[in-house]
């Protein structure tokens, strides 16, 4: 086993997938509970570039081998919300995804033809589920909105008056409602109260922060030990002894090393011999895992997730720009600290144990040690400009960018199973 950890299966399929792409990004979809629904997957041409061309037996066939296998596994097996064109739908080459997992996204600048209406019945009838995005109400729609699992509504774009009337024309149908662009908790609740059901938006990285708060003597002692983490070698009789004194902490992370992901055959029962079995970069990375889920007690789960992409993305990466995996790492994996502890970035980072320019970046100042955390803050808004003019300006090639994050995702994936 490589000190990278047990690679998911198929996943070399799948990055071979997200590397045919310029740009590929997921956005999570929240139930009530906080748990994720989905993920609705964006490109930056849209899923219409990857359908484009003749449907001959060459083309089903590398659509078969690349968006059936690597949507299944960019979703960790969760629905996918695709983005559909009317001749994305009328020519049903979307059939070549997996309707059980598969939302087909009618776009609002489909019309309502025959034509469409006709293949989304046929489409229902084998098992996709439809949904309606940025929809408005119109008479003209009703055929679209008798077929329609979801209805999403931009919350931003939306007021409340045609929210509730919305509401109305749908009452008694099996329709759930998802609000789109739930960007903060007071526009979270808002939809709650509306009656919502599902969610999307970073509202659940942005919660009601605590001004003026002391970070707890418990936080301050996991940044301790995320300070010795840091060291080469590590000196693993002192960090033994520092992380006996959290019980909870102790058990997580030698539970984390017993899981069937790192193929470890016989119990380990101590710290120092977990170092001994997986080596010090894998115990860098697990030990990082078990001290950000205690952190993240509490919250979303997505929180952890998104986490572990950005710390595994940016310690990917780091060698296309001449930066420190370690510290790279840490950085992806701390910059969602104030949606794990509610506190504000700048209380956090004087008792953070990193450099001044580490620190900095967190703090949101543009710097070299920030190049890759502001990458893929805007491959996770979709921001595919943002994204190209990072690329450029530092001289980086998008295939090999894009296969860092689509590598950060699987990682990630297995990572969490291995926590449960």
């Amino acid at each position: 086993m490589s000190s990278q950890g047990v690679a998911t299966p198929g996943q070399e399929g799948a990055i071979e997938w997200a590397s045919r792409f310029r740009y590929v990004a997921r956005q999570p979809i929240l139930d009530l509970r906080g748990q994720v629904h989905g993920y609705e997957l964006l490109q930056r041409d849209g899923v219409e570039s990857a359908f484009r061309g003749d449907c001959d037996l060459a083309s089903r066939t590398m659509l078969d081998n690349t968006v059936i296998f690597g949507v299944e596994k960019f979703t960790g097996g969760l629905p996918a919300f695709m983005n559909c064109t009317e001749s994305t739908l009328t020519g049903e080459l979307v059939r070549v995804l997996p309707p059980e997992m598969t939302v087909l996204e009618i776009l609002e600048t489909v019309e309502p033809t025959p034509s469409v209406v006709e293949a989304c019945r046929n489409l229902k009838a084998s098992g996709f589920r439809l949904a309606l995005d940025d929809f408005i109400w119109e008479p003209r729609f009703e055929p679209l909105v008798e077929m329609a699992d979801y209805i999403k509504v931009d919350f931003l774009l939306s007021d409340a008056a045609a929210r509730k009337e919305l509401i109305r024309r749908i009452k008694g149908k099996p329709i759930a409602l998802l609000a789109e662009k739930v960007e903060s908790q007071e526009e979270y609740r808002l939809a709650c109260a509306e009656g919502f059901k599902f969610f999307q938006g970073y509202y659940f990285c942005r919660p009601e922060l605590m001004k003026n708060c002391k970070v707890p003597s418990n936080s301050i002692f996991h940044f301790q030990i995320l300070k010795m983490l840091q060291e080469d070698p590590i000196d693993m009789a002192k960090l033994s002894h520092v992380v006996k004194r959290d019980e909870s902490l102790t058990y997580r992370l030698l539970r984390l090393v017993n899981s069937a992901g790192f193929g470890i055959r016989q119990e380990v029962s101590s710290i120092q011999a977990a170092l001994v079995f997986v080596g010090e970069d894998t115990f860098r990375r697990i030990a990082t895992l078990a001290i950000a889920t205690e952190l993240n007690s509490g919250h979303p789960t997505e929180v952890l997730r998104m986490a572990l992409i950005r710390a595994r993305f940016c310690e990917q990466a780091a060698a296309l720009c001449s930066l420190s995996s370690t510290e790279q790492y840490l950085l992806g994996m701390l910059s969602l600290l104030p949606a794990m502890m509610r506190i504000p970035m700048e209380q956090l980072t004087p008792s953070l144990p990193m450099r001044r320019e580490i620190r900095e970046a967190l703090e949101g100042t543009a710097n070299e040690e920030s190049i890759l955390l502001k990458w893929i803050e805007g491959q996770e808004r979709g921001d595919w400009d943002a994204c190209e003019a990072i690329v450029q300006s530092n001289g980086l090639l998008p295939e090999e960018v894009g296969k860092c994050y689509a590598d950060a995702v699987f990682w990630a994936e297995n990572a969490l199973r291995a926590k449960d």
